[in-house]
């Protein structure tokens, strides 16, 4: 892995590099922007630039491998890398495009490092950086090897349901008729959307049914901003614009949260829009008849809010042994349970295994009470909307 002068400079310059690196990636996103604007354009979340989580993640991830690295000199954050090669994968990435970020980021750490930057410390973060580049790259090149679709294809919008006020499902099917290639309950699609000004923005969307369906079908929740964070560009265009015969660029689907095939107790825990990609893994479990118990969990501001409240049930119905525990902020009377998630007084089997998707503090806080009921932390995996600001402190 890193070599042991390089690993004793990191060591040395990484508090510096860490309590700089939020400034770094601000000006590195400034002059990749500048020198190529097609990339901002076209590839790069828009939102997550204006509201500053995709600069963080990036800090974060760069951080965080350097100092895994450090501390832990034979191994290297698989975890991290998968998570984020799936998500490279989704977007095409390409190797030819490492350079470039390696251009721009290293001009980004000289200038607000200064003198700081020898040449043995700017050999030391270019071999990091090249050795997380090329794990990726080699993750990425086996993504595409294992898809069954290369680069993006297009999908005609055949069914088009209002969940509830502000989350729509589409079910779509390849507009060339020919196959459709597989996937794992859990993961995800990039949906491709031209936008009114131009851009082409790209966005990941969880499959909402079980493997072996002839359609895609995904949900899709209308972000509406705040002072501090856009509308979602993407979410918008298709509740106001898309309907049935319309054309979506889909991706292969991608995602390393997936159903794995077990015969444990399981635990699916969601809040919010977070509870697509746990209903397909439910479909999944009704048709191969798991028959450990399932908990299924869902947290959400009223049952009006809860989008695929009706498969949520359905599904947890059709299981040998599942329960669900719904908790609602408002209007719980006769829906659910008051306030938020408290397992207390939720059954959770020795040996359970659990997948969470939802906002940070609710996975935090769910995550907690898990091990406190005795799960692995091994055993909980979750899945993020958006950039992993979670995986990358803990990779720190």
């Amino acid at each position: 892995m890193l070599s042991e002068q390089s690993a004793a400079t990191v060591r040395a310059t990484l508090p510096a590099v860490g309590a700089a690196i939020g400034e770094i990636t601000e000006r590195f996103y400034a002059k990749l922007f500048d020198a190529h604007p097609q990339l901002l354009r076209d590839l790069f979340n828009r939102g997550n630039q204006a509201s500053g989580a995709q600069k963080q993640a990036l800090a974060g991830s760069i951080a965080g491998f350097a100092s895994y690295l450090v501390n832990n000199p034979d191994q290297r954050p698989d975890v991290m890398l998968n998570r984020i090669a799936h998500k490279h994968a989704s977007l095409d990435i390409v190797p030819e495009q490492y350079p470039i970020v390696h251009e721009h980021l290293f001009a980004a750490i000289a200038e607000v490092l200064g003198d700081a930057v020898t040449p043995e410390v700017a050999a030391a973060w270019t071999e990091v950086y090249w050795l997380m580049a090329n794990a990726l790259i080699a993750i990425e090149k086996r993504l595409y090897a294992q898809s069954e679709q290369t680069g993006w294809r297009e999908w005609k919008v055949v069914a088009r349901t209002d969940e509830t006020s502000d989350v729509a499902t589409f079910k779509l099917r390849p507009v060339d008729d020919g196959p459709v290639p597989g996937y794992r309950a859990g993961q995800y699609v990039s949906v491709g959307v031209r936008l009114a000004d131009g851009a082409r923005q790209i966005r990941q969307y969880s499959l909402t049914a079980a493997p072996g369906s002839p359609e895609r079908q995904f949900a899709v929740k209308r972000v509406t901003g705040d002072a501090t964070t856009p509308d979602g560009e993407v979410s918008n265009h298709l509740h106001a614009h898309v309907r049935e015969g319309d054309v979506l660029q889909l991706s292969a689907p991608y995602g390393d949260l997936v159903l794995e095939d077990t015969d444990a107790p399981l635990l699916l825990a969601s809040a919010g829009i977070g509870v697509t990609p746990m209903v397909a893994m439910l479909e999944q479990l009704a048709l191969t008849g798991h028959g450990a118990p399932v908990t299924v969990v869902h947290a959400d501001r009223t049952p009006a809010h809860h989008a695929l409240r009706s498969d949520h049930e359905a599904y947890a119905g059709k299981l040998a042994d599942g329960r669900t525990a719904f908790f609602y902020e408002q209007d719980a009377a006769g829906a659910g349970r008051p306030g938020r998630v408290d397992l207390a007084d939720v059954d959770v089997p020795a040996g359970t295994r659990a997948y969470l998707c939802g906002p940070l503090p609710f996975m935090r806080a769910v995550r907690t009470q898990l091990i406190e009921k005795g799960v692995a932390p091994a055993d909980i995996h979750y899945e993020v909307f958006g950039p992993d600001l979670w995986l990358v402190q803990a990779a720190a």
